[in-house]
Parts: structure tokens; sequence; C-alpha cells
């Protein structure tokens, strides 16, 4: 259970027994609960209350009720859990359609009522709640598309374009969160995106070594970050409209010199060397796990990595202690002595670099050559996650992988013959990141200082 401690004025610890501590329920408030001071610290607590968590899952269970119940469709659907290259072959796992709707239904609606139970008593509702009710309505949901289909789901290609398509915004997420985590608010990360895929594309094509173009679109983005710092932190221009007016400069940059350079000397420019995918022995071969994770290039293995070094880095560590303290109380960091603005300064410089690494991913592990607007407002959806996320690395990659399943799954039903309109699935991504930023899932409180320039009384 997440909370803030109100010490006393400015935040400053005035040793006031009488506080107040707010605890967060899932969601911003909808009615209060005061208790009296606990004997034990002296704390007087308000707990809030957020019905958002429960209304969402009512949502879904109606939506089930009508998709899977009432426009339920007969006949059977197979799911195909192992590639031809595994070395452990699992068999396909066929089920009636109608009575897995009716039994998933059924399941969801215990899960909405434990949602509303949990907030009724003042209880926040977990996240892992909410991540077993997305599973059970996306098995559903699957199985109502592929009834009577004549080509099964293929879990293993479901996931492996998951991942795929989620690198550039788990490296944008990861980015967002330390630049926001330090208090400042990260909107450009489309453009450090997009450089670093130009930039990777540039360098890797002219030297034919895609780890220097790799180390090329981390500066790329670093260079990006640069000017967002500047301008945010040095001369206190509004951090939001830093941010639009650089992606926006990004793109039109990247759009003249690709239709003005690139084009006309594509041969030497654009045709960078891609990385080979890297078999990890033992573990490649492990069925839906092996493909999806272990069969990838060396962008997404540095993926893995980024994750748990800024994790542990983070929570864990005295940078990361001073990092969430001048994103929180910029003053107080001051008055303990840390250097506020340019611990600002070098950390958002960090963040463009590790987005800069997604961008390349796109040039140098996935496309293999660069393409006007080919981030295609992914640095945005990558924001998106890192509120989501409630600025946490771990919940921040979670909600991409959500974003980017929801882009893969597009093209899955496409392939099986989906009879939901194409329309509607290129909606979906961005329908859902509505959704998330809404707050479906509970409140999303980030640092408090984030986005306020820091000027030193």
């Amino acid at each position: 259970m997440s909370g803030t401690v109100n010490t006393g004025p400015g935040g400053a610890d005035t040793g006031v027994p009488n506080v107040t501590q707010t605890l967060d329920a899932g969601g911003p408030p909808t009615a209060t609960q005061h208790e009296h001071p606990d004997s034990s610290n002296g704390l007087e607590t308000t707990i809030v209350k957020s019905w958002k968590a429960p209304i969402g899952y009512a949502v879904f269970t109606l939506i089930a009720l009508v998709l899977f119940v009432i426009l339920g469709r007969d006949g059977t659907s197979t799911f195909s859990l192992s590639t031809d290259s595994d070395a452990i072959q699992l068999p396909d796992i066929t089920v009636p359609a109608r009575a897995t709707g009716i039994v998933v239904t059924v399941l969801l609606l215990l899960i909405t009522a434990a949602g509303f139970a949990l907030v009724r008593a003042n209880r926040r509702v977990p996240l892992w709640l909410t991540a077993i009710l997305g599973v059970l309505f996306l098995v559903a949901f699957l199985t109502w598309v592929d009834a009577g289909a004549s080509l099964p789901v293929q879990v293993p290609g479901l996931l492996v374009g998951t991942v795929s398509l989620s690198v550039p915004l788990i490296f944008g997420a990861l980015g967002g969160v330390i630049s926001e985590r330090v208090g400042v608010v990260n909107v450009a990360i489309e453009g450090q995106l997009l450089g670093g895929a130009f930039v990777a594309a540039v360098v890797a094509s002219i030297t034919g070594l895609p780890v220097v173009g790799l180390v090329a679109a981390a500066v790329a983005g670093a260079v990006v970050s640069f000017v967002l710092a500047a301008f945010a932190i040095k001369y206190l221009v509004d951090q939001v409209i830093v941010g639009v007016v650089l992606n926006v400069l990004v793109i039109g940059l990247t759009n003249f010199l690709y239709s003005q350079v690139l084009s006309k000397n594509a041969e030497l420019l654009n045709s960078p060397p891609r990385f080979d995918r890297i078999n990890i022995p033992i573990l490649s071969e492990i069925p839906i796990i092996g493909p999806t994770l272990f069969r990838q290039t060396i962008i997404v293995y540095l993926m893995y990595i980024a994750v748990a070094a800024v994790y542990f880095a983070l929570f864990h560590t005295k940078w990361g202690l001073r990092v969430r303290a001048v994103g929180e109380h910029p003053q107080a960091a001051d008055t303990v002595g840390i250097r506020v603005n340019p611990t600002r300064f070098w950390n958002v410089l960090l963040a463009g670099a590790i987005t800069g690494l997604g961008g390349a991913y796109f040039t140098l592990g996935s496309v293999g050559a660069f393409n006007k607007e080919m981030t295609a407002g992914a640095g945005y959806i990558a924001l998106a996650a890192v509120i989501f996320g409630q600025w946490d690395p771990i919940r921040a990659t979670l909600a991409a992988l959500l974003f980017g399943f929801a882009s893969n799954l597009q093209n899955a039903l496409g392939i099986i013959g989906s009879p939901v309109p194409s329309e509607f699935m290129l909606m979906l991504p961005y329908l859902l990141t509505i959704f998330a930023v809404a707050g479906l899932v509970g409140r999303s409180r980030g640092p408090a200082a984030s986005g306020r320039p820091y000027i030193k009384s």
C-alpha cells in the first residue's frame, strides 16, 4: 500500500507527532475515511477510496457477457504452443468456444465482485488481480475469434511479435521513468527514438558495424535530451512545450535528410547491417518461452539488462536515492548537499541515451533501413506506459509489453480471419493507451516535483 506523509510545511520533518498519511487504495479519491491517531506512532490516517479499478473490471465483464455469451460463437478453437524448432513439442490445445466464453465470463464476474469488496474494505486492489482478469479476457477473446477457423492461434508467434514491437517502447519507458523521477517531464521520447533510429542507420551503413551504429544511437538520444535539459533546467522553459517542439523538430529534420540525402544515396547511407539473432543454448529450446525470450538480437538482451539495472539502481543504490529525492523534494535534497540541477541535467542525458538504444532497434534489429516517421508515435505510447506503470521500471515494462501485444494482435487476427472490423483493430493500441492513462487500474501519482523547475533560493 503506497502513501505520502505530510510532515509539515514544505514537507520538512518538523517532529510534530500529528501528521497526515494518505494511503492509495487504487485511484483518485471518491470517499475518505478518517481514523484516530495510532497510539504507536501518533499518525492520523486518511484512507482514500477509489472505485476506478472495480468499475473497469465491470466494464470488461459486461463486454465479455455481450461478446462471449450473448453473441457467443459455436465451434472449437485451436491454440498451437510449439514451433517446429522446439526441442520439446507440446500438443495443440482445442477448446469449445461457447463454453469457454461462459466460464471466463463467470470468472470475470467473480473478480469484479472481489474488486468491489476490496475497495469497500478500504484495501488496495492488487496488480495481480488485474493481470488475471486481463489474461482470462484475452483467452476468451482469442477463443471467440478463432471459433471455427481453419488456422490455429500461433501462441509463440503472437508472443515473439509482442516482444519485437515492445522493445522500443520499453527503452523509451525506461528513459521516461529516469527523466521524470529526477523531475523533468520527458515528452521528447518520440524525438529521441526517431533520432536514434536515423543516426544508427547512417553510422552503421557507413562503418558496416551495427555495434557502432548502436553506440551512435545512444549519443543521438542524449543530444536530443541535451536540448531538452538545457531549455527546461537552464532557461526554465515549460518542459512539455520543449518536448513537443523537439519531437516536431526531429521529425522535420529527419524527413528532410531522408528525402534529400538518404534516398539519393541509399546503398551508402541507408543500408545498415542488422544484428543477427543469438540463440541461448538450452533456454532457446524451451517451448513458448524459448522462442519469445531467448532467440533474440543483442539489443533485446541489452533491454533485459537495462530493465533490471534501472530497477536495482533506482531503488537500491545511493544514485537512485538521490534521483528520487531530487524529483520528489528538490529543496530538501539541496539542503542535504545534493546539487539538484546538475543531477537533473546528467540524468536527463542518461535517459535520452537509453531511449536512443530503442530507436536503434528499428533500423538495426527490425526494419533494416530508415523510413520517414518510422517510430509512428511509439514515443507517446512509451510515455503512456510510464504513467500506466506509475513511474516504476518493472511496471512500465509490463505496460509497454501490453501495448506491444495490442499492436501485434491486429496482425495475428488478420491472419486468422477475425470477425472484428480491421479498422477497430488498428484503433486497439491507442484505445488501450487511453484506458490506461485514464487510470482504470488505479491512481497514477507522479513525482511531486516533476515538471517544476528548481530555482535555488
